[in-house]
């Protein structure tokens, strides 16, 4: 027996009790969580993927530290080069700006594999389609959902 939401529970049912979906624990590689219509396999695929991504903006991060932090006046003959210079340390750091927001959808979707909630969508609670997710792998909403949220972005955007 197994613990979730401070109730005891069968091993092989689990009841996400905030969704009040249903879905299986994991088994062999084609069962399927029910609520997501996702396999194991697909479950890990994506999690492989979201990791790499993961580990790459870390790198790059790692690499704006070591690398691309130094900016030396003496190295530059003159005001152009400087400027030149500054803009493009402006423009990598904002890049680094976007890679933490997106780091932290990754956490989140990371977090949601284990929990057994990814490919939910987290408005309607209805399934997300696999292409969407294969698209969008950080993605918390369904199609539908997404669409209506960018609809009232325009009209109050």
């Amino acid at each position: 027996m197994s613990s979730v939401c401070g109730r005891s529970i069968d091993r092989a049912i689990c009841r996400n009790y905030t969704r009040g979906l249903f879905f299986k624990r994991l088994g062999g590689a084609g069962t399927f969580m029910e609520g997501t219509g996702l396999k194991k396999k697909d479950l890990k695929r994506f999690r492989d993927t979201l990791l790499a991504k993961k580990k790459e903006i870390l790198r790059n991060a790692q690499r704006t530290l070591n690398e691309d932090m130094t900016l030396d006046a003496d190295d530059l003959p003159d005001e152009m080069d400087l400027a030149s210079s500054e803009y493009l340390h402006s423009f990598t750091f904002r890049l680094r700006g976007r890679e933490k927001v997106f780091l932290q959808k990754i956490d989140h979707a990371l977090e949601k594999i284990k929990e057994g909630t990814f490919g939910v969508c987290e408005q309607c609670g209805e399934p997300i389609s696999i292409k969407r997710l294969e698209a969008r792998l950080e993605t918390t909403l369904c199609i539908r959902c997404k669409e209506d949220q960018e609809r009232i972005e325009k009209a109050y955007g």
